[in-house]
């Protein structure tokens, strides 16, 4: 009888030692579903590196030329008397006293070059060269291509002043952008026959590209 009920305590004994074991486990069960481990973390995908070169900084701008490139171009030299011939017309109608006389440079050189300013005339024996008359002066250079002209008009007299006799007529260009000292002056053949008269009114026009613009300042006055 004895024996009986210890081996029915030791059957409850294990039955119950079997439940604790079981719930246990239950529980660790339910405590690893609710917990992830590491494997089960989920983890936020990196920031991709910013691109380089021309994809991230936009496309390439190319640089603006300089400034500097006009001394690459092929600019044009001015002048020189070794370029030009020269010549005096006279503008004067037909039996009229001569009052107004048209210079024209010939470019007869083999290349281009520039003319600047007003040519420097001087009427004979005339302290210095005729002014420049006032509305006549040029602007920027102009070139000249090889057989181009330029012109220029002189006004002889400007009317009731005391008069002096001109036999010859000198001409220069000047300094050439006041860089180099001007060259000697050129001898005009002579637009009339014998002398002419001139006075303190004398003037001379800028050089001018065409006829009409040279004399025609000259003429009204």
């Amino acid at each position: 009888m004895n024996t009986t009920i210890r081996s029915t305590r030791r059957a409850r004994h294990g039955l119950r030692s079997y439940a604790v074991g079981a719930a246990a486990a239950a529980a660790l069960l339910a405590t690893t579903a609710c917990e992830p481990g590491e494997a089960d973390v989920a983890v936020a995908p990196s920031t991709p590196p910013a691109a380089s070169g021309p994809a991230a900084s936009g496309p390439a701008v190319s640089a603006a030329p300089g400034d500097g490139d006009a001394d690459d171009s092929g600019s044009v030299a001015l002048c020189t008397h070794q370029d030009l011939s020269f010549s005096a017309t006279r503008y004067d109608a037909p039996g009229e006293q001569l009052r107004h006389i048209m210079v024209v440079a010939v470019n007869t050189g083999g290349t281009t070059c520039e003319v600047q300013n007003a040519p420097e005339i001087t009427l004979g024996d005339a302290q210095g060269p005729a002014p420049v008359m006032e509305g006549t002066e040029p602007g920027e250079p102009f070139a000249l291509a090889p057989g181009e002209k330029a012109y220029a008009g002189v006004l002889t007299t400007g009317g009731h002043r005391d008069t002096y006799e001109v036999t010859f007529m000198n001409l220069t260009l000047g300094s050439p952008g006041g860089e180099a000292e001007a060259e000697e002056p050129v001898e005009l053949e002579m637009p009339t026959e014998g002398a002419f008269q001139a006075d303190d009114g004398q003037r001379v026009t800028g050089w001018q590209p065409t006829e009409g613009l040279a004399m025609r300042p000259v003429t009204l006055s």
